[in-house]
């Protein structure tokens, strides 16, 4: 696996782009910065080698080709995320090592949608902001930009009209419009609505993507216009990341994760009490009483597992170890909750229904999703052993899959699918009963190894909650905002779990909530007690942390 990769990366000169990335986690950790990487990368052994994921591809049976293709022909893309306090650290050594002149954050462009395009076209064509506000209401029924003329095609319309609705789309678009309290018959929203067609999907404006970073060789404005940002000491490129890939620019994504943060506090919290050093690699496996938890939907302050969908479907799961974990992640998810795939899956885990495949071919591939197609890199495989795809081919599918149009593409794709499936003997019935799972599919497949790479953090976050309770609610308490939960919900949970919680006292107190000796159980790493910081005090901020921490305890 390690030299079909490294032959790849050669072919494609893409060994600078590896190295740049293994340069970036590596001062990042030398300064003590949890950093991780996630997604496609994950599938890649020498990523892995470098450090920059956790995953072992080889143990998991991921797919390489889900991330690096020669038929896909593009630079790979690899997400780091790093602790959300420190990822600013991180971006100043990109200046600092390569000058703002060669790196700049990459835009984010921003379109007209159904909402944003009438407000502007309205104040445009002189209605009062009233006006305006109950239009823009109305626009979010789709139905009514049909009102006097027919909607312009879009790439960010997915509504799947048809000329022979019109007349219909067109009596909604009236009632829409009189309760909203105007005048279907009024010159000027004809006029609105014609411009607002006009405008669906144009550029409106840009932004900054969430942690796309450009890097050149040379100057980057000699290759691309750039800015200042708002920000000092900040240079954006004028382009997305799409026109950066055509271009052939190298792009890095430096992401803040606020659950690395909190897992860094909390082992220090740990370490600073008599506990063991932690790592996330050192961080005991597979350990039965972690489990436990989480099948009992205790798992408040949890990453990813704490949301009440997910706790209302941990105790019917019932993960008992790392793969479940992944699976579940997976699930909770709008995909493959609206594509009916849970029910199935659910009772085949239970064993109230048989585990079965549409050929002998794919249980390899769906054996450990109970025969239930879950993520992308299954369905690479599928078309890879039924119907004869190449790797990269099938990942061209996979993209089909996951493209906004993807039951059109696939359609497409449909004949070639049973071609090559009639071509290895599987018969009519069966190949058209795995196209049809595969077009169940489009549209809701995640990603494995992204999976894989939160399952580590959710195994992590919740045996520290098992193990070491306290530190673990103040590591979360000094990490907020973040999660689902406001600080009085990780309080009062740590209250139930039989945490001894102290009130802010001017001679004990820090800016961090602190950890104190105890009385608490020792089972669950409570026999201290949590001392709450001036963090929680309203109208101190951040900027009194240095006066308070000098001139404490009072």
């Amino acid at each position: 696996q390690l030299a079909h990769e490294m032959a790849m990366i050669e072919q494609l000169d893409f060994a600078p782009y590896f190295l740049t990335v293994w340069d970036i986690v590596r001062w990042a950790r030398e300064r003590g910065i949890l950093c991780q990487g996630r997604g496609s990368a994950a599938n890649s052994v020498v990523c892995w080698l470098l450090g920059i994921t956790s995953i072992d591809p080889v143990r998991m049976s991921l797919l390489f080709e889900r991330f690096l293709s020669v038929e896909r022909g593009e630079p790979p893309d690899i997400d780091v995320d790093f602790e959300h306090e420190r990822r600013e650290e991180v971006i100043q050594y990109l200046y600092e090592k390569y000058g703002r002149h060669r790196a700049a954050m990459v835009a984010n462009l921003i379109t007209y949608r159904h909402k944003s395009a009438v407000r502007d076209v309205g104040k445009a064509l002189g209605l009062s902001l009233e006006q305006v506000d109950r239009l823009s209401h109305a626009a979010g029924e789709r139905d009514l930009l049909y009102w006097g003329g027919s909607p312009k095609p879009s790439s960010n319309q997915h509504d799947g009209y048809r000329p022979e609705e019109h007349e219909v789309k067109q009596g909604a678009a009236e009632r829409f419009l009189r309760e909203a309290g105007f005048d279907p018959n009024e010159p000027v929203l004809a006029q609105v609505m014609a411009r607002t067609r006009d405008l669906l999907g144009f550029p409106r404006h840009l932004g900054i993507h969430s942690g796309g970073f450009a890097i050149t060789a040379g100057p980057i404005h000699e290759l691309v216009p750039t800015e200042n940002a708002t920000m000092p000491g900040r240079t954006v490129v004028e382009w997305d990341k799409d026109d950066l890939n055509a271009a052939g620019i190298l792009k890095i994504d430096v992401l803040a994760l606020g659950m690395l943060t909190m897992i860094r506090k909390c082992l220090d919290l740990v370490a600073l009490h008599s506990g063991p050093r932690l790592t996330l690699a050192t961080i005991p496996a597979e350990d039965e009483a972690t489990y436990d938890m989480i099948c009992d939907a205790d798992t408040v302050g949890v990453f990813q597992i704490e949301s009440r969908a997910q706790m209302n479907m941990l105790p019917r799961f019932r993960p008992r170890c790392f793969y479940d974990l992944v699976i579940e992640i997976a699930l909770i998810r709008p995909g493959p909750i609206t594509g009916g795939m849970i029910p199935p899956l659910m009772r085949r885990r239970l064993g109230l229904e048989k585990t079965t495949f549409p050929h002998p071919c794919l249980e390899p591939i769906l054996a450990k999703t109970y025969g239930v197609p879950v993520f992308q890199e299954q369905a690479i495989k599928v078309a890879v052993a039924a119907a004869g795809f190449a790797p990269g081919e099938a990942d061209e599918l996979r993209r089909s899959m996951t493209h906004k149009r993807s039951t059109e593409r696939l359609a497409r794709l449909h004949g070639r699918l049973l071609e090559g499936m009639a071509e290895r003997g599987i018969s009519k019935g069966h190949a058209e009963e795995i196209v049809s799972q595969l077009s169940g599919f489009a549209g809701y497949g995640f990603p494995e190894s992204h999976s894989a790479s939160f399952a580590l953090l959710v195994y992590a976050s919740a045996w520290l909650k098992r193990h070491h309770h306290a530190a673990f609610s103040a590591a979360l308490l000094n990490s907020l905002p973040m999660g689902f939960y406001a600080a009085h919900t990780i309080v009062d949970d740590a209250k139930r779990h039989d945490v001894d919680v102290r009130p802010l006292d001017v001679t004990a107190s820090r800016w961090d909530c602190t950890l104190e000796p105890g009385a608490g159980s020792v089972s669950w790493g409570n026999h201290l007690a949590i001392r709450i910081g001036y963090r929680f005090v309203r109208g101190l901020s951040a900027k009194h942390q240095t006066h308070l921490e000098a001139t404490a305890p009072y």
